[in-house]
């Protein structure tokens, strides 16, 4: 427990007071009176550099957010998941319900650490599209009982509250499952520490939900600290540390309104490409190999990749690699046959994010200096990075959406003289936010003439578009930072 795990605890607590007393006749019922049940609350994240090169083993700089998914689990006899979702960020979820029992995690309908537990993609069709939302929630209990974490569990009493943007790239999904699983582990006493949370709750993205995220989101959402970059080593999740912002600099998102998705095509096909490209280069290409350390393609020099480079595809069908390589190794996407992949670019993005990351990490530590010229040289350079990692995330991936771009842009226009640095997409799948890399005054809240730039880009973007982006700040602690909380309802 963290020095400040009292200030935290009374917060939480305050947070539920009030969220208990804004919820309607019906979500008050949805708990049974007297009984015990377990907070968890997760928030969402900005990821500010690595982004989508997280699952070729990059270093990403991961910033949490203020808002927050909280979760309440109140256990219950008959084996019944019942879930209810609130909250201004529900959206068309609002007053929602899902029920499952807990039966139907099994083929034989006979609970116990002898039964044979279904498939999770046979699961994820009991669940339904039309509910895809729950599989986050439901495939908590699956993920525990198929990892051997508890032989089986009960049912239970749930309330999914999230102020987290829906659809906005800052990790709304991950927030729901981290806050899920850490009411629910707290609710039958399961004691996890947190790289084995954020692992957990990767599977249950991965084989309920059907989303093949790297593990950042997770992570970010379980460990990062309020006002800090987390920096994740994803090989697979070594915390390098929590990385300062410096005195003059703050981090912010603009929500695009264009909505994310990680479990649409766009994103695994990348993925699957970058894996594609890893494959080749181990096996060679027209005779042609190349060593990739531990199997990570950001471990590869990006001056040794460059010698290769013109030797990979620019694309390839599915069903061309296959009949020469047989498989691409990674467990969370498939090649198909029928579809062509980008290998050159995303092999490339792969390669050459971790330089960036590396610049930027760089870069923040020299604009911790206490002098004015050479902190904003340093933010300038950090700047560069950013706007270098958006550029390849769009032109080598295919990722890009023309209003993250546009937003991009006018960053860019504005420029440091206007006290904005930097900016770049946050996350994987296109669309959603992207965050920006603004001067600060104390207490990291926007400088004048920062929060004047932000305003004439929202304008300008509003104007386009029809809607000015949604401002995404604050900052909070992640879930295991906070102590477990059990009260009555």
């Amino acid at each position: 427990m963290t020095a400040t795990s009292t200030a935290d605890l009374d917060q939480i607590r305050s947070d539920y007071k009030s969220l208990r007393n804004s919820l309607s006749g019906s979500a008050q019922a949805h708990l049974e009176p007297g009984k015990p049940f377990a907070i968890g609350t997760a928030p969402g994240r900005l990821d500010v550099m690595g982004g989508i090169a997280d699952y070729s083993g990059a270093t990403v700089l991961e910033a949490t957010i203020g808002a927050r998914t909280t979760v309440m689990v109140q256990p219950r006899e008959d084996g019944l998941i019942r879930v209810l979702t609130v909250g201004p960020e529900a959206g068309p979820l609002d007053g929602a319900t899902f029920e499952l029992q807990t039966a139907m995690f099994w083929r034989d309908d006979t609970p116990s650490t002898h039964g044979t537990l279904v498939a999770p993609e046979d699961l994820r069709n009991t669940i339904g599209k039309e509910h895809r939302w729950a599989s986050y929630v439901v495939g908590v209990w699956y993920i525990l009982i198929s990892e051997g974490i508890a032989p089986s569990l009960p049912g239970a009493n749930v309330i999914v509250h999230g102020t987290v943007p829906l659809g906005a790239g800052v990790a709304s999904s991950a927030a729901l499952e981290v806050a899920t699983m850490r009411a629910v582990t707290t609710a039958f006493g399961i004691d996890l520490d947190g790289f084995r949370t954020a692992a957990l709750c990767q599977l249950v993205e991965h084989r309920v939900a059907g989303a093949p995220c790297g593990i950042m989101d997770q992570v970010t959402c379980t460990l990062g600290q309020s006002g800090r970059l987390l920096a994740l080593r994803c090989q697979p999740h070594d915390i390098l540390g929590h990385v300062p912002l410096p005195a003059g600099a703050t981090v912010l998102g603009l929500d695009s309104g264009v909505k994310h998705a990680v479990g649409g095509e766009r994103y695994p096909r990348v993925r699957t490409a970058a894996f594609m490209g890893r494959e080749m280069l181990i096996r060679g290409i027209n005779g042609v190999q190349i060593d990739v350390p531990a199997d990570h393609l950001c471990n590869i020099i990006p001056e040794q990749f460059r010698t290769v480079r013109q030797h990979l595809p620019v694309s390839i069908k599915g069903g061309d690699f296959l009949d020469r390589y047989g498989s691409h190794r990674d467990l969370a996407t498939h090649v198909d046959r029928n579809t062509r992949y980008r290998v050159r670019g995303a092999t490339e993005h792969a390669v050459t994010e971790q330089s960036r990351v590396v610049r930027f990490r760089d870069a923040l530590g020299d604009a911790m200096s206490t002098k004015e010229r050479i902190r904003e040289a340093a933010l300038i350079r950090a700047g560069r990075q950013m706007f270098g990692s958006h550029r390849s995330y769009s032109r080598n991936c295919g990722l890009g959406a023309p209003e993250t771009d546009m937003i991009v842009n006018l960053a860019r226009n504005e420029g440091p003289e206007n006290g904005l640095y930097g900016a770049k997409i946050t996350g994987g799948g296109s669309g959603g936010t992207v965050a920006i890399l603004a001067e600060a005054s104390a207490g990291g809240v926007l400088s004048p003439r920062a929060n004047l730039a932000v305003s004439r880009v929202r304008d300008a973007f509003g104007r386009s578009t029809g809607h000015p982006p949604r401002i995404i700040d604050g900052t909070s602690q992640g879930a295991m930072l906070l102590p477990a909380i059990i009260e009555v309802w």
